[in-house]
């Protein structure tokens, strides 16, 4: 990018990897350095929780707040009824109106961990507020009337959809004209002149533009964020356990804070600058470092991101934790970790119970044998009764069980 921003958003963005596109960036500077913008960015309620991939643009408006802008998170109360069709192969499961409600409550926790909602502060809207009411004929008229749709169908998200000769029904070709009309409504209601999104959302966002200039003759911008692979070629915000939850009843925050300990040696640097709020001097520093020294890094990584969502505490106690399994305990790489249902405790669990639920023997007798041979510790503790009770203060944020010298596993209620 040649253009040089002046204003503190868009340098932040620029600085630290955040921008791919943006559809006039110079008159966003412009505006950004005459006083606040109101900008937002939507998020489709399909699932109870938020994942490590929505993390970057939560990190956006997290920015944006805190220089001097108002953010607006808008839930998809709306447009979840429909499903984006954006880059899938096939079309999203529907929702009733109960399971859409249960998940825009448990995606607004993670907000508020980002956000300061309230007063001037972020704004928190549901585009159901507007799109549940709407009156269909008026809307063909007054609406989509604006829309072509030869252009609709140029716009990659489609173009590739049908290409592969996979089926685009009806309803999900509405989605980007209510994508639109989300951004109409938004302008007028607050005045929001700038929607940003993953780059997979371009043509949403310029669809947004181009109708609120047509019907309010409205400038308005859209910005989007890179869509993010790790150094190896894996999409961001999966693991082998499948998605990273940012919500902690959905994934602990120890097995939170271990996804980023992971983190492939050459993306510490780059992920530091995007999900961290340290300078970047200093994530240049970090990312450069080599051999046991970007483990440190790969630490300092874990911790800052994990106490922006979790608190200071929680990534303490991971810390801890991994220093405990790692250092004192020798395990010597990545430790597994094993749910136990909560339901077992609640009933009595036993050593050679967990032992045995956790898959960490294959039977009992496996397990008792263990005990008597003095093979087995607990947080480093030898354990010598095959009926020590374990429940859930035992367990705690972690259970290490040691199984000899070299077998080490994390126990943990889920």
């Amino acid at each position: 990018m040649t253009y040089q921003p002046k204003s503190d958003f868009l340098r932040v963005m620029t600085e630290r990897g955040y921008m791919a596109d943006c559809t006039d960036i110079a008159a966003l500077d412009a505006a950004l350095l005459a006083g606040p913008v109101t900008a937002y960015i939507g998020y489709d309620a399909t699932a109870a929780s938020l994942h490590v991939g929505h993390l970057l643009n939560i990190m956006m408006l997290r920015w944006f707040q805190k220089t001097g802008n108002r953010p607006i998170t808008l839930m998809g109360g709306g447009t979840t009824k429909v499903g984006d069709p954006s880059f899938r192969s096939d079309e999203r499961p529907l929702l009733d109106a109960a399971a859409i409600r249960g998940n825009i409550d448990g995606m607004q926790k993670v907000f508020a961990r980002y956000l300061e909602y309230g007063g001037d502060g972020a704004l928190m809207l549901d585009n159901a507020e507007w799109l549940d009411g709407l009156n269909y004929l008026e809307f063909l008229r007054d609406i989509g009337r604006h829309f072509s749709v030869n252009r609709m169908l140029a716009f990659e998200s489609v173009k590739s959809r049908l290409d592969r000769e996979q089926s685009l029904s009806f309803l999900e070709f509405n989605y980007m004209i209510l994508q639109a009309y989300d951004f109409l409504e938004l302008h007028r209601r607050h005045g929001c002149r700038l929607q940003m999104g993953g780059s997979d959302q371009w043509g949403n966002i310029v669809n947004g533009i181009d109708l609120t200039r047509r019907v309010d003759d409205a400038v308005i911008w859209g910005l989007t964020s890179p869509l993010l692979t790790t150094s190896d070629g894996r999409k961001m915000g999966k693991s082998a356990g499948g998605a990273v939850w940012l919500n902690g009843e959905m994934l602990p925050p120890y097995e939170f804070w271990q996804f980023w300990r992971n983190t492939t040696d050459a993306d510490v640097g780059r992920f530091l600058k995007l999900y961290t709020e340290l300078p970047v001097a200093e994530c240049d520093r970090l990312g450069a470092l080599r051999g046991a020294e970007i483990n440190e890094a790969k630490v300092r990584l874990a911790n800052e991101v994990t106490t922006l969502l979790h608190g200071a505490d929680a990534a303490a106690r991971a810390a801890a934790t991994a220093r405990q399994v790692f250092e004192e305990g020798g395990a010597g790489g990545d430790l597994e970790v094993s749910l136990l249902p909560a339901s077992l405790l609640a009933s009595g669990l036993s050593v050679v119970q967990m032992l045995v639920q956790t898959g960490i023997t294959a039977s009992g007798k496996e397990a008792k044998r263990l005990v008597a041979e003095g093979g087995l510790r607990l947080n480093n503790a030898a354990v010598d009764d095959p009926q020590m009770a374990v429940d859930a203060a035992l367990i705690g944020d972690g259970l290490k069980v040691s199984v000899g010298r070299k077998k080490h596993r994390l126990v943990r209620i889920g």
